[in-house]
């Protein structure tokens, strides 16, 4: 797989923004303030599966899932932490990782295709945005 064509879906370029690279992974922010929701998207072409990336990177991308749901949990703590790989509409391979509260606007179903997103204002996208990058920074996390 040659990680110079890597090019993001212009969908998730649409809906999402930058947060941080991870070693395999650009993790973005789903640019809907209703819930604290990340995606992760392996920097390779040509991904459609999971099963598509060698077995150390599947297994370099369930570390960085984990990662990812430690430092959204730190920034947005929450009742359950969901994770899906759908790729029904955009077949790059990306996953989502949600943080969901009890009574949040879709609970207890799913985020997807649960009304209208309602994009974060600028000072609560950066706020979100810069905790994410500092929680995801950390060795730790």
């Amino acid at each position: 797989m040659n990680r110079d064509a890597f090019a993001l879906d212009p969908r998730l370029a649409a809906d999402t923004v930058a947060v941080i690279g991870l070693p395999l992974c650009e993790v973005r922010l789903m640019n809907d303030a209703r819930y604290a929701w990340l995606v992760l998207v392996p920097r390779r072409a040509g991904l459609v599966e999971i099963a598509d990336l060698p077995d150390e990177e599947q297994a370099m991308l369930w570390r960085e899932v984990h990662r990812a749901g430690m430092a959204l949990r730190a920034v947005a703590p929450c009742d359950k932490l969901n994770l899906g790989a759908l790729g029904n509409i955009v077949r790059q391979l990306h996953l989502h990782v949600v943080a969901r509260c009890e009574g949040d606007a879709a609970w207890p179903g799913p985020v997807w295709g649960h009304g209208r997103a309602q994009p974060y204002a600028e000072a609560g996208l950066r706020a979100r945005r810069d905790a994410l990058r500092q929680a995801l920074a950390d060795p730790a996390a």
